[in-house]
């Protein structure tokens, strides 16, 4: 395996964020031979994996579902088989969290980012325009996750006037912790990587910076960076894949991709966190059932007409919630399709098999 960022020396499991709780999950596994491993990168060809006793390139072994909110994702903790070459993947330890966005084909699954994740970085560039709803989004994600986002403001060298991109983002990130950082000066580094608990996930746009940031994280390059165009100040971020480093100092962090789109599914709860000012207004809404349009005594109408919730972001978050439930029921279609075609399986063979006795009689 070609990664310059782990030597083959023996690691540590608990520094690749190994505790209690995969212990206890790998217990039955303990007693066959197989080791633990976490799953550093996914390719066609298979997986580079991190061991106690250094990298191993894995494959996925027969029989490994293919629904794709199972299927192995970097960041996984894995049962590693090791009796043959290739190494096998023979199980996947249950996620603590995963950080998943509806897919935009009709399967209505899932598509998992990244597994085990204990803090969300939502990179975002002041440089350019903010767009306030893939912040959004990116939070929502984060939020129903059950993990820690935390906002990058990046290429804050580029900009005058820092408090004006930092007021824009708060406004739609109540709660969420921001810092301001720079790939050039080295502002925020260090504040940005205290914020990191236990495994980071980088999540942003293309062009965010991400891979300048994650090189900074490391501090070192790894990840590959395009050059910044001198008229604008824009560079293109090169990250093809999703990929687990070691920080120094112990930490982990997985770089992604940037990300177009950023579908949502079943996410009503955790958009209540994002938009946790339309929610608390709601309370005050002279109807419970109320659906702050024109109806009498709506708090969060009032809010927008005194100017205290701007009509945008209420806008987005009818969007988002639509989508979310749209996506949820395409999901219970597609289960109740299959526990369907699974009971007519059922019955056949329950039928051929009374065939087959009356046959033998």
């Amino acid at each position: 395996m070609n990664s310059p960022d782990h030597s083959s020396s023996r690691i540590e499991l608990v520094a690749l964020g190994w505790d209690d709780y995969f212990s206890a999950l790998f217990t039955e596994h303990a007693c066959t031979g197989d080791v633990p491993a976490r799953v550093v990168r996914v390719d066609r060809g298979g997986c580079d994996t991190l061991t106690a006793a250094g990298p191993v390139r894995a494959v996925r072994g027969s029989g490994f579902v293919t629904d794709r909110e199972r299927t192995v994702c970097t960041g996984d903790w894995v049962v590693l088989r090791r009796d043959g070459e290739p190494a096998q993947i023979v199980d996947v330890l249950p996620r603590r969290t995963a950080i998943a966005r509806a897919s935009s084909d009709r399967t209505s699954e899932r598509q998992v980012l990244a597994a085990n994740v204990d803090t969300v970085i939502i990179a975002v560039s002041v440089a350019d325009r903010v767009n306030l709803g893939r912040i959004e989004r990116f939070l929502t994600l984060a939020y129903d996750a059950g993990t820690r986002p935390v906002i990058a403001l990046t290429k804050s060298d580029l900009v005058d006037d820092i408090l004006a991109g930092e007021a824009a983002v708060g406004a739609v990130a109540p709660g969420a912790e921001m810092v301001a950082t720079s790939t050039v000066s080295g502002v925020g580094i260090d504040l940005l990587t205290s914020t990191i608990t236990g495994t980071a996930v980088l999540l942003g746009s293309s062009g965010a910076g991400k891979s300048s940031l994650a090189n900074a994280l490391l501090r070192r390059d790894r990840m590959a960076v395009n050059d910044i165009r001198s008229a604008d100040g824009k560079g293109r971020h090169t990250t093809a894949h999703r990929e687990l480093l070691v920080l120094p100092g112990g930490k982990i962090l997985i770089d992604t991709p940037g990300l177009r789109g950023i579908g949502v599914q079943d996410v009503a709860d955790a958009a209540g966190r994002t938009f946790s000012e339309i929610e608390e207004l709601a309370l005050d809404c002279g109807f419970r059932d109320c659906e702050h349009r024109s109806e009498p005594r709506c708090a969060v109408q009032e809010a927008i007409r005194g100017g205290r919730l701007d009509a945008g972001r209420l806008a987005r978050y009818r969007k988002l919630l639509r989508e979310s439930e749209w996506s949820a029921a395409r999901g219970d279609t597609r289960e109740a399709s299959k526990r369907s075609k699974r009971d007519k399986a059922i019955t056949r063979d329950i039928r051929a098999m009374y065939r087959f006795r009356d046959r033998q009689g």
